[in-house]
């Protein structure tokens, strides 16, 4: 099966992460909860451009519609108008190869003792084959992923309602997750002991909301009220919120990269904003990696706030060196092979007025293959850049991530196999610096003890430390995390 022809990805093997989806829910009596999760989903577009879906209970049934496609493509206002009830669970996705089916697109619905229920999935089970053991030997699954494992082991665990089935299932999952669930009735949204993928609740006059990220709050016109803590339970019904947590307690382990590359800048995490973040992730890159230019430019989009930090810090001018192609990458249809020759111009072309004759800092935020990197450096110096001094506002990426992220393999990982010197002849830039581990931690205004970094230092949570040797590096990766692979 082909594989979307995605705008950060211009052809199979591209640089870019991708994060596996985004959840969001919505209970409100009286409202019109479809309408209001619909543009909560275009909020998190961000977080997966694949399929999406939508399901929206009554009270006494659940009725989903999910497609492949974008979310302004698959809903309309008859699609909507059907979609009616007062508890809504959404979903929106990115997958990896081999699994772009509408089967696969969430949310999942199940049956259960307790009555029918939407269940939609952010992160990576680290147990799945363990877990799928569980399961009777009738049982017949409707995908293939963590998730439909996940949603029929929810429908057989024992217990008088769901939260208490979701803390026994708790206590069998291992990996990352961050879960909406809609019933006919009830909002239930859950978060794993590690914390590592995100997830927050906001407020609005007629309900609750909880998303992957504030800024589908604030679409919707909700107040963000915190984030839902890790291990944490909430539970939405007529009786109002409720909170109640898994006896599970786990050294908090963030994404570091929600920081550096996933979350929109206008979202907020633990009180911090992930725009000023990334500004002072460029700050710090420029302290300590200078550079003798004359311009600062940054790749659109993600890297934006970092370059104007360095520039800002540096005292050298920002300027708008590529221009982006929003879309031409928003398509199925991939590129023929003397397409995918040029390359990185299906994204990005040069602002050549601003950089001819000029020595410029070209800040991003990640360097993963090198492809995308290198083609950008020999773009701008056609442009007629005399230098070219690439910064990238965190680390080197030299370990793959098991936890949710769509990331390359040991042998795909440019700085595993290369030094930055390497990397730096290999990629064609007359410079190249990392921000540190340290600089970058510091950057994200959170206690430097709360992030997972095992894709940047090799040190994962314990959550996998079995296949993790005592220096921090990955010895061997653990079959069931390999369900990264598998759709979402």
């Amino acid at each position: 099966m082909a594989r979307a022809f995605d705008e950060e990805a211009p052809y199979p093997g591209g640089e870019a992460l991708n994060e596996k989806c985004g959840v969001l829910g919505v209970r409100a009596r009286g409202a019109d909860v479809a309408r209001i999760a619909y543009f909560g989903l275009y909020a998190l577009q961000h977080r997966g451009q694949e399929s999406a879906g939508l399901a929206v209970g009554d009270g006494h049934t659940i009725v989903c519609h999910r497609e492949m496609g974008l979310i302004g493509a698959i809903f309309d206002e008859e699609i909507l108008s059907k979609l009616t009830g007062y508890v809504a669970c959404g979903h929106t996705r990115y997958s990896t190869t081999g699994s772009s089916l509408v089967v696969n697109a969430q949310p999942l619905l199940e049956s259960s003792p307790l009555g029918d229920f939407a269940l939609a999935h952010n992160g990576n089970l680290t147990n799945t084959e363990q877990l799928r053991a569980l399961l009777p030997p009738e049982q017949r699954l409707q995908t293939e992923s963590d998730s439909d494992v996940m949603a029929k082991l929810l429908a057989l665990e024992p217990g008088r309602d769901f939260v208490e089935r979701i803390k026994s299932l708790m206590r069998r999952m291992e990996g990352s997750y961050s879960i909406v669930l809609a019933t006919t009735d009830q909002l239930i949204a859950f978060r794993d002991p590690w914390g590592i993928r995100p997830l927050c609740i906001g407020r609005f006059a007629d309900g609750w909301i909880v998303a992957s990220e504030s800024c589908a709050l604030a679409t919707v016109g909700a107040e963000f009220v915190r984030e839902i803590e890790p291990g944490e339970i909430i539970c939405v019904d007529d009786g109002g919120l409720r909170s109640e947590r898994s006896e599970i307690v786990r050294k908090p382990s963030f994404c570091v990269f929600e920081y550096i590359y996933f979350s929109r800048p206008d979202s907020v995490m633990a009180g911090s904003s992930i725009y000023i973040a990334r500004h002072a992730m460029g700050r710090r890159l420029a302290q300590e990696h200078p550079a003798e230019a004359d311009v600062v430019m940054a790749v659109p989009d993600s890297a934006v706030p970092g370059g104007i930090g360095y520039s800002d810090e540096s005292g050298l001018p920002y300027v708008e060196g590529l221009i982006k192609n929003r879309y031409i990458g928003r398509t199925f249809i991939s590129p023929d092979q003397s397409m995918r020759a040029r390359g990185v111009k299906l994204k990005f072309n040069p602002l050549v007025e601003n950089l001819r004759g000029k020595r410029v800092v070209v800040v991003d935020d990640s360097i993963v293959r090198g492809t995308t990197t290198r083609n950008i450096v020999r773009m701008v110096r056609e442009a007629g850049a005399i230098a070219v001094h690439v910064r990238i506002t965190s680390p080197p990426m030299i370990h793959p991530c098991f936890l949710g992220v769509d990331t390359a393999s040991y042998d795909e990982l440019i700085a595993a196999n290369k030094s930055v010197e390497e990397i730096r002849e290999h990629i064609g830039a007359d410079s190249l610096g990392y921000l540190s581990l340290k600089g970058l931690l510091a950057a994200t205004g959170r206690p430097t003890g709360d992030f997972c970094t095992g894709c940047l230092s090799g040190r994962y949570p314990e959550v996998i430390c079995d296949h993790v040797e005592g220096d921090g590096r990955i010895v061997s990766k653990p079959e069931p995390a390999l369900s990264a692979s598998r759709p979402r």
